[in-house]
């Protein structure tokens, strides 16, 4: 069916009107418009729609459901595989889905975790963050493992639970648990394994570095939490406002670099800051300051930390102006801030350092 350009476009601009109220006046909305166009015959419930209408509510309405604008531009195809598979342990099931990029021929790649954020999934995460892109251009693996809705309503990871932060126990040994079948099932150089994540699965990506620091070489934490910060859902809302527990046991020292918006109203920056302090406190000498800018885009800061060799253990990036979103990251994907620094880039440069 060809639509009138104008008709796409207003159409267009109501879901965007309509985005984060009832589905149900979304469809309404939708449905007014289509009745207006020539050979639709819809009743009071859109029994039926003439050829094309139902392609069009197919592509819109989600949008509407998912928070998801559907006007945001579409990444461009990639050449390499995007399958999905599952893993099950004694703490549960979960599925996950694994990029692997049009270089692979089955010599060992580096492999990269990715955990996303509340109300996310796998294609939004890896839409928004590009890492698909950047395995296509650096030669790893990336595997995306998703909280089911049935383990937390709104998709986050259990990071505050006390049980998901014990070593081979909840959560945390079933991200353990993907990690290695896709080690075991895929070429992956061992002493190259990283885990990186958003917000709640920031928080998840310290818990798995500091449970698993023989599996991950280093950890990528984009807005997330120190580790056992809070052990319920009343002291996680007190970490997310910066008033976090202090664990049991200390950081092993996992290699980390960390980003945060410093306008962040949903996980206070302060948690960037006490994740990199637990990091370094067996470091000795001064960390180096670096400020710097993005044309058009986020002033920042970027401190690093070095090894005695000279080696950065840990890097913080603390974003000016920056909100509660992956810096640098694309418009597809929810909770992305395309303004930079490129969070992904720069995580996939520091754990080359590893190497």
């Amino acid at each position: 069916m060809n639509l009138n350009p104008k008709l796409l476009a207003q159409m267009r601009a109501a879901t965007r009107n309509l985005m984060g109220k009832s589905p149900t006046a979304a469809t309404k909305k939708i449905q007014d418009a289509l009745r207006n166009l020539p050979g639709a015959q819809m009743g009071k419930h859109m029994p039926q729609a003439p050829a094309g209408v139902q392609d069009l509510l197919d592509q819109l309405i989600p949008g509407v459901m998912s928070g998801i604008d559907p006007t945001r531009p579409a990444t461009t195809p990639l050449p390499g595989q995007f399958l999905d598979d599952s893993y099950t342990n004694a703490a549960g099931t979960r599925s996950y889905k694994l990029y692997i990029p049009s270089s692979y021929n089955g010599t060992p790649m580096p492999l990269v975790v990715m955990l996303h954020g509340c109300t996310q999934n796998p294609d939004d995460f890896a839409a928004g963050t590009r890492m698909n892109q950047l395995a296509e251009e650096m030669h790893c693996l990336v595997v995306y493992p998703a909280q089911s809705q049935q383990a937390n309503s709104s998709r986050c990871w259990n990071w505050f639970n006390a049980l998901d932060q014990q070593r081979d126990q909840g959560e945390p040994s079933i991200i353990a648990g993907i990690t290695r079948k896709v080690m075991s099932s895929h070429a992956v150089v061992d002493s190259q394994v990283y885990v990186a994540g958003l917000s709640a699965g920031g928080a998840m990506a310290t818990i798995m570095g500091t449970l698993y620091p023989e599996l991950y070489a280093a950890v990528g934490v984009h807005s997330g939490l120190p580790f056992a910060s809070a052990n319920d859902l009343q002291s996680a809302l007190a970490a997310m406002r910066g008033d976090f527990k202090r664990p049991d046991i200390e950081s092993r020292g996992v290699p980390i670099i960390v980003f945060h918006g410093d306008k962040d109203n949903t996980v206070h920056p302060a948690n960037g800051d006490e994740l990199v302090k637990r990091g370094v406190r067996h470091l000795q000498g001064a960390p180096v300051t670096e400020p710097g800018s993005v044309p058009n885009g986020h002033k920042y800061t970027r401190i690093v930390h070095h090894t005695e060799e000279g080696t950065p253990h840990a890097e913080q990036w603390l974003i000016h102006g920056a909100g509660h979103a992956w810096s640098g990251g694309h418009a597809s994907g929810s909770y992305t801030d395309s303004k930079g620094p490129d969070a992904s880039r720069e995580m996939m440069r520091f754990f080359q350092t590893r190497r």
